[in-house]
């Protein structure tokens, strides 16, 4: 079976009561918003586990109780169950077999990566900068394969971002499930895509330049009521063919949840699709703060 979207038998509400059953006998009560991303993960997780699939959420859930006050964090492998007032279920579709020789291609999510307050100071921070972006380009120099506005200097957040980084690589390797590395460097940008913006298929370690990227990162951020649709990031799994890792025709989508960081291989296919924005304003952006953990 496959995950797929929520469905609410009872009437319309707007706060769901959640019990969290984790690992060893411990509850939780939390109240999410009925259309809460975290909430989709959190039932999507629980029904991917029950058949052994790939299609929850795979990471640590950070869940804000006490009116934003305070979190509570745990691994997606502690949560055991979960019990909703009113009933909430998720819908389960057939899964088509997938090819033996098909590698999947697993990353990790994770939400409220930064505060709240932090959150609102990069936005702010970035209105500000809106002159200094310039167009993206890539090492091919191919054209009409990226659309998007780059910031490349912005240290008054990037060396957050990066300490922060750092501090959670070790549980990212064992999330991903890859040998730990010495790290050279963490590069990062800031980007930029409004309308009609996307990023063609693309790994990151493709150049000689580019050879020595281990982790790919994407930090998501936007302001709210989010102004955009589409821009999702599709990861290919992968296949070998001549000894060198191709796409596969499957893939996961990850949506750009506000707030998310998402870590993935360099060594990945991915794409960015294109981004609608119907008021082109930039403030309207899709936001990321993106780069690459070196070995």
């Amino acid at each position: 079976m496959k995950v797929g979207k929520l469905i609410e038998t009872s009437v319309e509400v707007k706060e769901i009561k959640v019990k969290l059953l984790l690992a060893g006998g411990h509850q939780y009560t939390v109240f999410l918003k009925s259309d809460a991303p975290i909430l989709e993960n959190l039932l999507k997780t629980v029904v991917a586990r029950s058949y052994k699939q790939e299609d929850g959420f795979y990471g640590l859930f950070q869940i804000p109780i006490d009116e934003g006050r305070a979190s509570l964090c745990f691994p997606s492998e502690h949560l055991v169950g979960v019990v909703t007032e009113p009933s909430v279920f998720v819908m389960q579709e057939e899964l088509k077999p997938q090819p033996t020789d098909v590698l999947a291609s697993p990353y990790v999510q994770i939400d409220n990566f930064l505060t709240q307050e932090e959150h609102k100071q990069l936005l702010d921070y970035v209105f500000k900068k809106e002159p200094a972006f310039v167009p993206t380009s890539i090492s091919t120099d191919a054209t009409d394969y990226r659309r998007s506005m780059a910031l490349y200097s912005f240290p008054e957040f990037s060396e957050r971002i990066v300490n922060r980084l750092r501090a959670i690589l070790p549980d990212i390797f064992s999330k991903l499930g890859i040998p730990s590395f010495p790290v050279s460097q963490i590069e990062s940008q800031l980007t930029a895509h409004n309308d009609g913006n996307y990023y063609k298929v693309h790994n990151d370690n493709g150049s000689p330049d580019t050879a020595t990227r281990e982790l790919t990162y994407v930090y998501y951020f936007y302001q709210e009521p989010k102004a955009f649709s589409g821009g999702e990031l599709l990861i290919y799994d992968s296949k070998i063919e001549n000894n060198f890792y191709v796409k596969a025709d499957s893939f996961k989508t990850v949506e750009p949840r506000n707030n998310s960081i998402v870590l993935f291989l360099s060594r990945y296919m991915h794409e960015v699709l294109p981004v609608k924005c119907p008021s082109k304003a930039f403030a309207d952006s899709r936001f990321t703060i993106n780069g690459w953990v070196r070995r």
